[in-house]
């Protein structure tokens, strides 16, 4: 079977329409299923592009390569195509994907689609004609007002509104914006004006709606369709969140693992307030005439009213999505529900689902009974914790599609216990809320037992449709759990997974484990051992920035006129005007600031000695959005030279490109081959700020990576030079099995000046380590790359 797998887009969330289909490529592809991808750019224009592509970072990674590595579709092209697959599925969210365009399209050209109809999307899609649709029908709402670019009334409509219905607080969002992007909380007329304003001005949308700030509880449900077209909502999720200071859940909260934002699946409302959810859910989904499979956003009222705020009809399907998040609950593994939404999607257009070709039970298939077993360990106390949940749960994942291996997840915890994890409590967000739901997963269980049981009933499932057994999550202590495994995946950043400890104690219990040894870890953690271990390169071209350490402590008891001293002598040691701020003993991500003078000095060490968990935006010169703080309380700091670097940026799908210094900042993967560490393809990291963040790191569809560096601006030949000097790095601190450095690297001469080495780098589902694996000839697609990490030992 061929499946036409549509992403990309005009809408602002298509970096997330990405993820969506990197998560729908990864679970359905297979010896029957062939995942054929189509990329839409902003101006709507169709390219086929291979599978690998999929894995780059954001869509300007490559929507300005599209015309070089993609094959450009015209109309009458993209209708051809579409003749040569089965069906087609779009996996674009907000305008073109879930307002009935695309379904229109695929209509016009008698292509069979998953998902809903254009009638049905149309009418779910608009936010303020839903709540319309769904009040005419009797459900309850709450009143709203839309305001329209073209009109001049919006200041009295805004006033009128206000007063009439006594609003403290109003949210202003697009009409037919995704749920997350664009949307405002606010709390006077004047302000409704402004951000109203500010939508249309940057053309998010040209109509806006405005509504009273719900004061319920925010919850957000999953409906599949089963086997005799009847909807069934399964295990709704509740959302916990701050809503003070007019936060809201937004992109950011929805698809970057943080403690702002807490899921509870199953929700803490009681069995009869879940029934009725599900009891709704499915009646409108039947009234808006959806199909296959939707998502419905809601708000459980002080006084007990179900109000039902958003309708996506395609939902979000990155990797801990509520698709999965909720599916899993029931049961289901991400392949089961993907192919349940196929068969569902196959059934209404008559098309014969194929046939596997032998038993494919994600636990334990045939396949596997000689396949070893792989501990995944994930979680920890560092601040880098939430990325460790995503990098193990995305290597288990992908390692549970591997012939040769059996991997089971396992947490450790904020106190160093160790968890193994049934497959559902694996999609959890965060390590605090893994670990509540480990500790309450006997008393849900027992509550849920009756619930879970009616919908699996409802859902009608064959068997083979749902293969992953509940059990209760096991508690251990560390020791415990190295003395049951084999072989231990270190799926941890920062802290005991990193700086030596943990691969200490497995080496001295002979316990083979991925990456590098105790030595080099241990090394490697401190970055200015790092420097000092490599300073003897200088003469190959590898130099180390200039670097100073200081306890935090030095400042205790320092006066304006201290830093202003101290910073003077600091840029004057480390020959640098502006300086860069790190924690000597974290991970990468944390804590790293740029500072320009002695009061950005005097601020940082002001939220280092309160151990804050965030320096808020806005408090440092220059500085671009939230910086995470380390977990744990810093003891000593680095100080070193601020490196600038030419200006690259992709504007508009343009590379521009500004000399500045002829250094770039790149980062580089290396994997081991044989005795040796083989360097791969490097990659430009392109910062919206000065330094990158943990969100364009690590979240799919915020940074910006270009693998390898484009060849006019960067020579071949200065690529190839960093490479071999790179493996001379990798040779010199010691590391194995696979690490990552960043450097800045001269784009002339191959010249490195080092920044630090990872010995655990990220294994996200869009980490740049991938896109370098991809980038060979031929391509090494992650789940061959992480066999090949588990292979070395």
């Amino acid at each position: 079977m061929k499946i036409a797998l549509l992403c990309g887009g005009p809408s602002l969330e298509r970096g997330i329409s990405l993820n969506s289909a990197r998560s729908v490529c990864d679970h359905l592809h297979s010896d029957e299923i062939e995942i054929l991808p189509i990329y839409f750019d902003h101006k709507k224009n169709a390219y086929q592009i291979s599978r690998s592509q999929l894995y780059s970072n954001t869509p300007s990674d490559f929507d300005f390569k599209l015309h070089t590595s993609g094959k450009p579709l015209s109309k009458s092209a993209f209708a051809k195509f579409l003749k040569t697959v089965d069906l087609a599925f779009p996996v674009m969210h907000g305008p073109f994907g879930e307002d009935g365009e695309i379904q229109r399209i695929l209509k016009r050209h008698k292509c069979p689609c998953i998902g809903s109809p254009e009638d049905a999307c149309k009418r779910a899609f608009d936010k303020f004609n839903a709540n319309e649709f769904i009040a005419h029908n009797g459900f309850y709402t709450l009143p709203s007002i839309v305001l329209k670019s073209h009109l001049r009334d919006h200041k009295k409509l805004i006033n009128d509104f206000f007063r009439e219905h006594k609003i403290k607080r109003a949210v202003v969002k697009p009409a037919t914006g995704g749920s997350s992007i664009a949307v405002y909380s606010v709390s006077t007329p004047e302000e409704a004006l402004e951000k109203s304003r500010q939508i249309f001005s940057k053309r998010v949308d040209t109509r806006v709606v405005i509504e009273p700030f719900c004061t319920g509880t925010e919850f957000t449900v999953i409906i599949l369709q089963n086997r005799f077209g009847m909807p069934v909502a399964i295990m709704p999720s509740e959302i916990e969140i701050s809503y003070d200071d007019h936060q809201i859940f937004d992109y950011r909260k929805k698809y970057l693992a943080t403690r702002q934002v807490t899921y509870h699946c199953p929700p803490r409302f009681d069995n009869t307030v879940i029934e009725r959810i599900q009891i709704q859910a499915q009646q409108l989904f039947t009234l808006l005439g959806m199909k296959d499979f939707a998502r419905f956003d809601g708000w459980l009222m002080p006084d007990g009213k179900i109000w039902f705020s958003d309708f996506n009809p395609i939902s979000g399907m990155e990797q801990n999505s509520f698709l999965f998040m909720q599916s899993a609950r029931i049961g289901m593994s991400h392949r089961d529900v993907l192919r349940y939404i196929v068969k569902s999607a196959c059934r209404r257009h008559n098309i014969s689902f194929p046939r596997e070709a032998g038993p494919q039970r994600s636990g334990s298939t045939a396949k596997r009974v000689h396949s070893e077993a792989v501990n995944v360990l994930f979680g920890g106390k560092t601040a880098e914790r939430q990325v460790s949940v995503m990098s193990g749960t995305n290597a288990w994942l992908k390692l549970k599609r591997s012939e040769k291996y059996k991997p089971e997840p396992y947490l450790l915890d904020l106190s160093h216990n160790v968890w193994h994890l049934p497959y559902a409590l694996t999609l959890n967000h965060t390590v605090e809320e893994m670990m509540e739901t480990c500790k309450t997963a006997k008393k849900d269980e027992s509550r849920l037992h009756g619930l879970i049981n009616r919908v699996v009933e409802k859902l009608a499932a064959k068997e083979g449709e749902i293969t992953e057994p509940w059990f209760a999550p096991e508690k251990m202590s560390l020791e415990q759990f190295i003395k049951k495994s084999k072989y231990v995946f270190v799926g941890l950043h920062g802290g005991i997974g990193e700086d030596g400890t943990l691969q200490k104690t497995l080496e001295d219990k002979k316990i083979p484990f991925n990456g590098s040894g105790s030595k080099s870890s241990k090394l490697c953690m401190n970055k200015y051992e790092t420097g000092k271990a490599i300073a003897h390169l200088k003469k190959d071209g590898i130099h180390s920035a200039n670097k100073k350490v200081e306890e935090i402590k030095l400042f205790k008891s320092f006066k304006p006129l201290d830093y202003q001293r101290y910073w003077k002598q600091l840029v004057r040691n480390i020959a640098s005007p502006t300086v860069i701020v790190k924690p000597l003993d974290d991970g990468c991500s944390a804590g790293i600031a740029r500072l320009y003078n002695a009061k950005d000095l005097e601020i940082y060490i002001r939220y280092a000695e309160k151990h804050e968990p965030v320096i808020p935006q806005g408090k440092l010169k220059d500085q671009h959005g939230i910086i995470d703080m380390p977990s744990e309380k810093m003891k000593h700091i680095m100080f070193e030279q601020f490196v600038a670097t030419d200006h690259v940026r992709v504007v508009r799908n343009k590379l521009k490109w500004k000399t500045r210094s002829n250094w770039i900042e790149i980062t580089m993967g290396l994997v081991q081959e044989g005795k040796k560490m083989k360097a791969l393809q490097p990659s430009i990291t392109v910062a919206i700020g000065n330094i990158l963040s943990l969100e364009e790191k690590f979240q799919g569809g915020t940074g910006v990576n270009i693998t390898p560096p484009p060849s006019p601006y960067v020579k071949p030949s200065a690529v190839t030079k960093a490479m071999t000097r790179m493996e001379k790095v990798a040779k010199t601190l010691g590391l194995a099995g696979y690490a990552r450095i960043d450097a800045f690297m001269h784009i002339r001469t191959g010249e490195l000046i080092i920044i630090e080495a990872n010995t655990t780098p990220a294994l996200t589902p869009s980490t740049v380590i991938f896109h370098q694996a991809l980038a060979e000839k031929p391509p090494v697609y992650p789940m061959e790359f992480l066999e090949r990490i588990v292979s070395f030992r």
